[in-house]
């Protein structure tokens, strides 16, 4: 059973309340907004990555189907 605490999304959830308190709050300087991007950044590409099967179960997958 995979973690539902990946450390990556934590990060990315971190970012993007930093980003928010900095950005809404006290209109943080243009640079606040990099923590923005990264942060949705991060959270599309581990969503991508958890749902991409692995390398070894696509191989098992096609020795199967060519049996």
């Amino acid at each position: 059973m995979k973690s539902l605490a990946d450390p990556v999304l934590i990060l990315a959830v971190l970012l993007l309340g930093i980003w928010a308190v900095a950005a809404l709050v006290f209109e943080g300087p243009g640079w606040v907004h990099a923590l923005l991007t990264v942060g949705v950044f991060l959270v599309i590409y581990r969503i991508v990555v958890r749902g991409t099967p692995s390398s070894a179960g696509r191989k098992a997958g096609r020795d199967a189907a060519r049996r």
